[in-house]
């Protein structure tokens, strides 16, 4: 049988759900098995796949710490590209204790690049020719962006300002490492924010959502101005899928959506189709829930992403506009009523946490 047997460490997630729902529905990159290896933490949901029916699909809960699980999923499964999206990811988490970051996202990445390296190694002929590791990164690792500064090229140099930041940059440089050491067949992608379906509400935009739904207040720090490059996560899925069908050995690239906009625009946009889908009683309008908050340490004020290379290379650009993706996910997460029961328990289990 012909396809991709694919590990992908982290597919509970956000963003690697999204791309596992992604690979098996399409066809250009055919998949024979995709393993997703999750310890199931507290940002990792089986309900993300809930109602994935496929035979190639298969989850293994396990910890890319745990080396040799790791190795018999290698083996067993004979895989021939892995990606890693397994992660902590929140920033506001990270400033708060960052000792569990640097525990999941170096001590991990590390971990996982000796099993992956020693398995590599075991291969030969074209198998060892066609193996490939993508290390999912993020345009934190970069820092901030000025007003008038072009967007990140894959040239920019490092400069994390937090710790989730300083954890994913460590786990690249452990990646460009093995793949210059050892050569081990490395790509690494950089993305700019993502949003879209299945999104924990730790983060901006389904914490706004579901507060606006409840009519509670909609928290923003500091004066709201700070700028992000949002892409809608079914695009940057698709760019990981055409990554793998075309990108070189050795290279970065970069994902963004082109949409820049301040935290504030993004809420008020969010406010105006709550006000046309569910209006407030009395008149009131959602905008004033908006509530301008202590800014968080070490804010970034603009990320944003040149996407030339990938639009080059790769053929790929995004589908969707702002407007279009947060209509998308704002009527994902009304209609998502189990969905939205697990996002309350989730707030509630980080209280007690």
């Amino acid at each position: 049988m012909s396809g991709k047997n694919i590990l992908v460490t982290g597919g509970c997630g956000f963003i690697g759900s999204n791309f596992i729902h992604a690979a098996l529905r399409q066809e250009a990159v055919p998949v024979r098995t995709l393993v997703n290896l999750d310890a199931l933490t507290y940002a990792g949901s089986v309900e993300n796949l809930s109602g994935l029916d496929d035979a190639r699909y298969v989850l293994v809960r396990g910890d890319i710490n745990d080396g040799p699980l790791t190795a018999q999923l290698l083996r067993a499964y004979q895989i021939d590209t892995v990606f890693n999206f397994a992660a902590e990811s929140h920033v506001d988490r990270s400033i708060d204790e960052p000792a569990p970051f640097v525990q999941a996202n170096v001590v991990g990445a590390v971990r996982l690049l000796e099993s992956v390296l020693a398995y590599y190694r075991s291969l030969s002929g074209r198998r060892r020719e066609d193996f490939r590791v993508v290390q999912i990164s993020t345009d934190e690792v970069y820092g901030s962006l000025d007003a008038a500064d072009g967007g990140f090229t894959e040239t920019a140099r490092y400069a994390p300002s937090n710790p989730y930041a300083a954890s994913k940059a460590a786990a690249d440089h452990f990646a460009w490492s093995f793949h210059r050491t050892y050569g081990l067949p490395l790509l690494v992608s950089h993305c700019s924010n993502n949003y879209g379906p299945r999104q924990l509400p730790e983060k901006l935009i389904p914490l706004l959502i579901l507060n606006a739904r409840a009519g509670r207040p909609l928290p923003v720090y500091g004066s709201g101005a700070q700028v992000r490059d949002w892409i809608y996560v079914a695009d940057y899925a698709a760019g990981l899928l055409a990554l793998l069908a075309g990108g070189r050995v050795g290279e970065s690239y970069h994902f963004g959506g082109g949409q820049e906009l301040a935290n504030l625009q993004v809420a008020e946009k969010i406010c105006d189709l709550m006000d046309a889908w569910r209006p407030l009683a009395g008149g009131a309008t959602h905008r004033a829930l908006i509530r301008l908050v202590a800014d968080r340490p070490g804010h970034d004020f603009r990320y944003a992403m040149n996407t030339d290379k990938v639009r080059a290379e790769l053929g790929w650009r995004p589908s969707h506009d702002f407007a279009g993706g947060i209509e998308k996910t704002a009527r994902w997460y009304l209609n998502q009523p189990a969905w939205r029961a697990d996002a309350v328990r989730y707030e509630r289990r980080l209280r007690r946490d």
